[in-house]
């Protein structure tokens, strides 16, 4: 049932951003004299184009590595003019990380009727009289072709985490992420590596990338700019997906079809990992779950990583 539906979804999307592919290229034509609307891109001073390069390497237990091309939008979401559909706003990532400042999200936005995020990253800034600093990030990571989204607070600077998603099927829960980020400016840069039980420190995954000079004609039109992006960066997936199939990398099962509580476990692995980095400091603090919404299940723990998930949607609920 899962497999039909992924390739009726495949046939679909093709078939909607072939369609819309078709008006996006009539529409510019048409309008070739002016900027193409784009959201809450349409104003460059909300929004901040990247491109770079995704790079992934799997060192165990074969060796794996790939490289492809990314465009990313930075916007900030206190000056946007429309929320951002599945994403948090400014008030909320505040909320969150008890921060003051300004909020950023660096993300891929949808492109003719189609979104892939596997990554996206909320840049939460601390206010100090006229001066601001980076003081916390968001990551909101998503699995594909589940649509399952963990959110989580990180430093940006260095930090650990209990690994909170199934996010390929060809590694298991075991193991921690190790993230850093940089100050978004002319560069910007993000890693994580996975350091496991069994496998130490096997896999790395970078984003590298550079902004687009103001200059660039591709201010004007964004719509043109991230035009097939998302189906890019699925095609990737799935691609890469296969050949570690193709080179006998050992298939994972979700790991809800064999232990439900995977959740819960991590959320328990992440509060053990955090006391361990944070001995000598104060341990009153202690995990939280709020059920607010039944299509979450959230926590947090000594070192306040929030963490909250979103369910996979039919079939692969």
């Amino acid at each position: 049932m899962e497999a039909f539906y992924l390739l009726c979804s495949i046939v679909s999307t093709f078939v909607k951003s072939s369609v819309l592919s078709i008006l996006l290229l009539i529409k510019r034509r048409q309008r070739s004299t002016r900027p193409v609307a784009s959201s809450a891109l349409n104003d460059t001073e909300e929004a901040i184009l990247y491109q770079g390069t995704v790079w992934h390497e799997r060192r165990r237990p074969v060796h794996h590595s790939f490289r492809y091309a990314v465009r990313y939008a930075l916007i900030d979401l206190d000056g946007a003019p429309d929320s951002l559909p599945n994403h948090l706003s400014a008030h909320e990532a505040r909320r969150i990380t008890k921060t003051t400042g300004p909020v950023f999200l660096l993300t891929i936005p949808p492109s003719v009727g189609y979104e892939q995020n596997p990554l996206s990253v909320y840049y939460c800034y601390d206010l100090e009289g006229s001066t601001q600093h980076l003081k916390k990030c968001i990551a909101e990571v998503t699995n594909t072709p589940w649509g399952e989204r963990v959110s989580f607070v990180f430093n940006p600077n260095s930090d650990l985490v209990a690994k909170p998603l199934h996010v390929s099927p060809f590694m298991d829960m075991l193991g921690n992420w190790s993230m850093r980020a940089n100050e978004p400016g002319d560069d910007l840069f993000i890693a994580i590596s996975v350091q496991h039980p069994n496998l130490g420190d096997y896999f790395t995954a970078t984003l590298r990338a550079k902004r687009v000079s103001s200059s660039s004609s591709w201010e004007s039109d964004p719509a043109f700019f991230f035009w097939l992006m998302p189906q890019k960066v699925a095609l990737w997936i799935y691609w890469q997906a296969l050949k570690l199939w193709w080179k006998n990398v050992n298939f994972i099962g979700h790991p809800k079809c064999i232990n439900p509580t995977y959740r819960e476990e991590a959320l328990i692995r992440n509060r053990k990992l955090q006391c361990c980095q944070t001995i000598g400091k104060d341990k009153s603090r202690h995990l939280e779950v709020d059920g607010s919404d039944s299509n979450f299940v959230a926590g947090g723990n000594s070192e306040d990583h929030w963490c909250v998930w979103r369910d996979a949607q039919w079939p692969w609920s």
